[in-house]
């Protein structure tokens, strides 16, 4: 499961009640998302992780920037896997999505 979904955005999906997140999953449907928030909220739900919540939707949003990083140079022709490749040798945490696209294909370029 963690597979297709970093901690960080599973552990705000459970807290956030998004039941839509977690059916995104691969064999999790309504009942199973559900029944995961039911069962790992309270747990999930410390004044820590409320207090992490900014930085968890930090990470979310440089994920997702990641991620429409990944589809733009995917249009371009790259691989994903030649892209998460790239991916790991840029700083991607402190970049927004164009500068992402742009040392991404500064790497590619070289190959």
């Amino acid at each position: 499961m963690l597979s297709q979904i970093s901690p960080s955005s599973f552990a705000l999906a459970v807290i956030s009640d998004d039941v839509s997140k977690l059916v995104k999953i691969p064999g999790v449907g309504k009942k199973t998302a559900a029944r995961i928030i039911l069962e790992l909220k309270d747990k999930l739900k410390t004044e820590n992780a409320v207090e992490e919540n900014k930085e968890i939707n930090n990470i979310i949003e440089r994920e997702s920037d990641a991620e429409e990083a990944i589809a733009a140079l995917q249009v371009l022709g790259y691989t994903r896997k030649e892209i998460e490749k790239t991916l790991e040798k840029i700083d991607i945490k402190n970049l927004e999505l164009e500068e992402i696209i742009k040392q991404a294909l500064k790497y590619l370029g070289r190959n």
